[in-house]
């Protein structure tokens, strides 16, 4: 019994001191002096870089509020590229301190890589584009079609699925990254192309005549999007998915960056408990008082996010649908600061 009891407190020692050295992130990012953050290698929309370098899109707004919360400053962040393949691996090592690109949370990767899902900025589900040419109107006609798909993905399997389910025939062709998927597709050697529908919308605007190809209508799994960072540093997971929340309950209570200086002055609970004018949560998360009015003032609530990369009033005109708040008929749901 006696070396039963010490091996049990070895071990809980072995993991608290696994712990400990784990919950490094918060003060690694303040020395550096920036946010390594795991962005796509160019999805229009979500994550793109100009010539220039400078870097736009749903995804990169997130990175940058992460940024703004913890500097004050939007620009504290370097946008590393990774593919469907590497994306992981950056993290684990270390690479990047948050993966925030079209990454889907499953089951599997949240158990058997390592790492945590913080939550769903964004949710999403597989599609097909094809030429209209094709003349069809349905993914159900695409029985013995050539599919072009990228690699390292949950986009194979869920393909593999639906024409099981369906008992229809498919012809893959897997490519390393969505832009070599998107040419072979574009070049003619597929005659569709499948990636989370959110990406055929920004991908369709990249090809040479957007106009002569559909997005079919059928929506083959679901996709929930959203942040990664590794198991251990529980600090970290919590800023990731507070940064978050607070984006998605300023747009609820009617905070955005237009307004934020004057919201100070609100004697609404809620609204003075996430400026930071009430309570100390930020310091609970190990950021200052303001870190939410920082995010916002600097880059926006969560609408405010969506409508400027890829809203209606944005070459991809995608609607909010699921992604509006909970209380306007979609998901976006965050919980209360108290």
């Amino acid at each position: 019994m006696k070396r039963g009891f010490a091996t049990i407190a070895c071990t809980i020692g072995f993991a608290l001191v696994a712990s400990a050295g784990a919950a490094q992130t918060l003060a690694t990012v303040k020395a550096r002096g920036v946010i390594n953050c795991g962005s796509n290698t160019g999805m229009g929309g979500y994550g793109i870089a100009d010539r220039q370098g400078n870097w736009t899109g749903f995804d990169v707004d997130f990175c940058r509020a992460l940024a703004a919360a913890i500097f004050d400053d939007p620009t504290k962040v370097k946008f590393i590229p990774t593919t469907g393949q590497n994306r992981f691996t950056a993290l684990q090592s270390g690479d990047v301190d948050v993966l925030n690109r079209n990454t889907t949370w499953t089951l599997a990767r949240d158990t058997s890589l390592g790492l945590n899902f913080t939550g769903i900025t964004y949710y999403d589900g597989q599609g097909f584009i094809v030429r209209k040419s094709l003349n069809v109107r349905s993914a159900l006609e695409l029985n013995d079609a050539a599919v072009c798909v990228s690699q390292g993905s949950t986009t194979e399997l869920n393909l593999a699925d639906y024409f099981r389910a369906n008992k229809m025939k498919v012809k893959t062709a897997t490519f390393a990254t969505v832009d070599e998927a998107v040419k072979a597709y574009e070049a003619g050697r597929c005659d569709a192309f499948t990636t989370d529908q959110s990406g055929l919308y920004a991908q369709r605007l990249q090809l040479a005549h957007p106009e002569e190809h559909i997005v079919l209508p059928e929506i083959i799994s679901k996709e929930p999007l959203g942040p990664v960072v590794r198991h251990g540093d529980d600090q970290w997971f919590d800023i990731v998915k507070w940064v978050h929340f607070a984006m998605v309950s300023a747009e609820e209570l009617g905070v955005t960056s237009k307004n934020v200086n004057e919201m100070l002055k609100s004697e609404n609970p809620d609204i003075k408990r996430l400026l930071g004018t009430e309570g100390n949560y930020g310091e609970q998360l190990g950021l200052t008082k303001d870190w939410a009015f920082r995010i916002i003032k600097h880059v926006g609530n969560y609408g405010e996010v969506f409508e400027r990369n890829i809203g209606e009033n944005t070459p991809f005109k995608m609607k909010r649908g699921l992604n509006a708040l909970w209380n306007k008929g979609g998901l976006q749901y965050a919980p209360p600061i108290r």
